[in-house]
């Protein structure tokens, strides 16, 4: 980036909307946002700032931006801890829509103001422009025959995603089904993939393969990193001829499939470890894409919240959830994503109960407690208690979600694994 003022507006920028909408996130816990048109916005951590982010590593006047034409014009204010753009230090320059900006250690993204009504694919909603992207993106893949891979945190919405693809395309009305790489890694899984004669499993009769059932469809096969070795070898076979041989009496049948995949591994680690043929991988992942976490679609809560008790049908009617819950809600790490959310649905609907009242509001049900009123008037000292009691709280809720873990309890969280055993050791917390 250059550190003139003058540089002119490259063409590589899209118009601006004729709304923009700042969005500020630290360890993808929201901070704040702001919307405006046009003219100056300030950020800094001072009040007088027009985003005021009050995180410590935030210069008091850190940044200010303002629309030139068809790009924001960016000018760091000479902070202590600098702002950067695509890992580069920013001192002066321009970012568009969809760029996001780091200023000291918060993530600050530009986002279009104007898209405010959710856009929807195949039973999927989105407001925010992360999961816009993917919606986009997915509508697009839908009419191909070409496999997909899905990859995300564990509980994004691999499985929903899966179904918008298929529901979106021309092959909504034919055979759906889904299989796990798991489940085919347990006995009798070669027959279960490829169908059998009668005799070949013990007790069952002939039964056609998840293969030929879904010809004509789409087969949903999750965490392919599961499956042997000597299966993968026989899937990617099938898939590429076209045709399934039936164990026992080798009878051929044709297929077509279109095969979309998904996993919450690394599947280039799984190649690497030996875990997955890399031909395999390689026809897996024609079309790849990666759905983001909740934290980072936290725009998206009133509609997913919305759509979960629609789904919930009648015992959720008359449900709702105020805008304090949903602000409260926001501030949750969401380590568990879309279904840790849906969790939370059910839980506070079975607390309200059949006893509650129409029009009942689920403020009281938030998937951890409130923090704790703070002892004193001071500030710092306050937030500072506020802060110490989340942080033991989040650290052991990761401890106890993977048994003591820490390797996979610091990257599901997001944090650095040194870092969580200080968490750990500063809050006299046993991992065990």
């Amino acid at each position: 980036m250059t550190s003139s003022s003058t540089r002119p507006v490259s063409a590589e920028y899209p118009k601006l909307p004729a709304r923009l909408r700042l969005v500020a996130r630290a360890d993808g816990v929201l901070l704040a946002r702001h919307e405006f048109t046009r003219g100056r916005v300030t950020v800094g951590s001072a009040p007088g700032n027009d985003l005021v982010l009050e995180h410590p590593t935030v210069s008091r006047k850190h940044l200010e931006l303002s629309a030139e034409g068809d790009a924001l014009h960016v000018k760091d204010l000479q902070s202590k801890n600098g702002t950067r753009l695509f890992g580069l230090k920013l001192t002066e320059g321009f970012v568009s829509v969809g760029h996001v900006l780091v200023v000291g250690l918060v993530e600050l993204r530009v986002e279009d103001g104007t898209r405010a009504d959710a856009a929807t694919f195949g039973g999927l909603l989105a407001v925010s422009d992360p999961m816009r992207d993917v919606l986009e993106r997915l509508r697009a893949l839908a009419s191909t025959t070409k496999p997909v891979l899905l990859t995300g945190e564990p509980g994004v919405g691999h499985d929903a995603a899966a179904r918008a693809l298929h529901l979106g395309g021309p092959r909504a009305t034919k055979p759906l089904e889904l299989v796990s790489g798991r489940t085919l890694a347990a006995a009798n899984g070669e027959a279960m993939l490829l169908g059998h004669a009668k005799g070949v499993v013990p007790g069952a009769g002939e039964r056609a393969g998840v293969l030929v059932k879904a010809s004509g469809g789409t087969l949903v096969l999750d965490g392919p990193e599961a499956l042997p070795l000597a299966l993968q070898t026989k899937l990617l076979t099938a898939l590429q001829a076209r045709e399934v041989e039936r164990l026992g009496d080798g009878a051929r049948a044709p297929i077509d499939v279109r095969l979309v995949t998904t996993s919450d591994k690394d599947l280039s680690a799984e190649v690497k470890a030996g875990r997955l043929s890399p031909e395999l991988f390689r026809f897996l992942s024609a079309e790849s894409v990666v759905l983001p976490p909740l934290r980072e679609r936290l725009d998206d809560l009133p509609v997913l919240v919305r759509q979960m008790l629609e789904a919930l049908g009648p015992r959720a009617r008359g449900f709702s959830v105020s805008a304090e819950t949903l602000a409260r809600l926001e501030q949750h790490p969401w380590p568990g994503n879309v279904a840790e959310l849906r969790d939370w649905v059910e839980q506070a609907l079975a607390v309200g109960g059949d006893t509650a009242n129409p029009g009942a509001t689920l403020d009281d049900e938030a998937p951890e407690p409130a923090p704790p009123t703070p002892q004193t008037l001071d500030y710092k000292r306050a937030r500072d208690e506020v802060l110490t009691s989340f942080e033991k709280e989040f650290v052991t809720h990761l401890l106890r979600t993977f048994d003591g873990n820490i390797s996979k309890a610091a990257r599901e969280a997001g944090v650095d694994r040194a870092y969580l055993h200080r968490l750990i050791k500063r809050h006299g917390l046993d991992a065990s």
